[in-house]
């Protein structure tokens, strides 16, 4: 039997308790309906059915509201050693259960066995790493004064609302929630309509690893009504968001009659700037890597391609070679590479680029095909005879699609990468040290690698300018989110108190 097989038949067993009996909201500990009724969960791969999902509306999410709001004083105040304890079990819970994890995430986002086998993991790193961070969380400073010692401490904001998107879900939804569990606040998570399976795992896991009920509740809805609920909802402190940058900016205006925390992270076009004093070689990885790994449809995918003219024809011309040479293929299958695209309505917006760029006059120089009409599959894509004013270089097409924009000098290379509404990521490739430094000072981007692909740092700020995002996670930034910064002064001494009225 072979590995796709093998894969398949163990993910009809972890799929056959879904098709039974669907997916129902847990709220407060408890699996309840949805109030709006029901919603299909269908896969990429072939179309087919998943399992039914219950839709939840704003009542929904006003027991969910609720039910966090009466969990959080007990869990802000749990021991900090307890909660790093509990973190630390739903962390060795994901890992033990990584595999069906990953099967499910296949399946219902059409992400291929090769990269979600290793997001599952990532995701117990979050909950280790944050638990690893627990017993700090709370720790301030000490600012003495001529007259008084102040001593600054924090705490956790309260419930907060965590909506996450379809792509990478489950890794995406445990960067948000660990940290927010790790400060001390309770969450009400709503994830994408087009991807529930693993959220009600991760709700599973946690609560069998000793997670409190209603600690982490998690609604299945649509933005309109659940999601617009929750930004609105009074009990909710904070909304963390990843998603559309337009979206983002609906969600702001819902939660401002509450004065809602917001963090936001949102879209992005990012560039990758390739000089020719590059290594040509990893170069070339690194740009293949970051458009066409997790099929296109990451924030941080390097989509617009700046090469330096002088080696513009030798880049593209191995680019088209490797790019024809990319594996698209049934997604628990480990040899392929791009799976289908995660719905019917992402799949029309992906392939409608195919004739913009044409419009436009770019060159399909490889791909601008779809494959077979099983399933929502298109072939890698590489536009090349393109500038940075073309639609294809400007809007966020979130899929396998890359547009190469040559540029001569390093000072029109900046203006091209920082000409974009956009602001989250950059990647420089270069051997020129001082025109890293000078470059990566003036790019107009939240983060920036150079000479590397997105290598993620947990204790490192993520998170964008512009357009692409409010706020960081990671590491201490996730905590500052999180919690309330707090303030107390002592008096030392007997300092002067002006006297009124005396």
């Amino acid at each position: 039997m072979s590995v796709l097989d093998q894969n398949l038949q163990k993910l009809n067993g972890h799929l056959a308790r879904f098709r039974e009996s669907g997916i129902l909201n847990r709220i407060a500990g408890e699996d309840r309906p949805g109030s709006a009724g029901t919603f299909q969960s269908t896969s990429p791969v072939d179309k087919s059915v998943i399992c039914d999902v219950a839709r939840a509306d704003e009542s929904d999410v006003d027991q969910a509201a609720e039910a966090a709001a009466a969990a959080f004083p007990a869990w802000r105040d749990m021991p900090a050693l307890e909660r790093k304890k509990i973190l630390i079990n739903v962390a060795e819970a994901i890992e033990a259960r990584a595999e069906e994890i990953a099967l499910c995430e296949c399946w219902d986002t059409g992400q291929t066995w090769r990269f979600m086998s290793k997001a599952a993991l990532r995701g117990a790193e979050n909950f280790r790493y944050f638990a690893d961070q627990v017993t700090a969380a709370r720790d301030g400073q000490h600012l003495k004064s001529p007259t008084l010692m102040n001593v600054t401490t924090r705490t956790p904001i309260g419930p907060v609302g965590v909506i996450t998107p379809w792509n990478t879900p489950f890794m995406l939804s445990t960067w948000k929630i660990a940290p927010a569990l790790a400060a001390g606040c309770t969450v009400v998570h709503k994830p994408a309509e087009d991807s529930p399976l693993t959220a009600r795992l991760l709700v599973e896991i946690a609560e069998e690893a000793g997670l409190p009920p209603g600690v982490l509740n998690t609604v299945n809805g649509y933005g309109h009504d659940a999601g617009k609920r929750l930004t609105e909802h009074p009990a909710i402190k904070a909304i963390a968001f990843v998603g559309e940058s337009r979206t983002g900016s609906i969600i702001t205006k819902q939660g401002a009659d509450t004065l809602k925390r917001m963090h936001l992270e949102l879209g992005g076009k990012n560039p990758v700037i390739v000089f020719d004093d590059c290594d040509f070689e990893r170069a070339l990885d690194a740009v293949i890597f970051m458009i066409y790994s997790i099929n296109g449809e990451r924030c941080t995918s390097s989509s617009r391609l700046l090469i330096q003219d002088t080696i513009k024809a030798e880049f593209e011309a191995r680019l088209i070679e490797r790019v024809n040479n990319i594996k698209v293929g049934h997604p628990l299958d480990p040899a392929t590479e791009i799976g289908p695209i995660v719905t019917q309505e992402h799949y029309n917006k992906v392939t409608s680029y195919f004739d913009i760029a044409k419009e436009d006059g770019a060159t399909v120089a490889a791909g601008g095909v779809t494959v077979g009409d099983e399933g929502y599959f298109v072939r890698p894509t590489l536009f090349t005879n393109a500038n940075n004013k073309m639609r294809i270089a400007r809007e966020e097409i979130f899929g396998p699609v890359l547009t190469s924009i040559p540029f001569t000098t390093e000072e029109e290379a900046l203006a091209m990468a920082n000409d974009t509404q956009y602001g989250l990521t950059g990647y420089i490739w270069t051997n020129d040290l001082t025109r890293a430094l000078r470059f990566s000072d003036k790019l107009e981007a939240g983060m920036i690698w150079v000479n590397s692909e997105n290598v993620r740092h947990l204790p490192a700020p993520f998170g964008g300018v512009k357009a692409s995002g409010i706020g960081r996670d990671g590491g201490d930034w996730s905590f500052e989110f999180y919690m309330e910064q707090k303030n107390i002064a002592f008096a030392t001494g007997q300092h002067k108190i002006m006297r009124l009225g005396a």
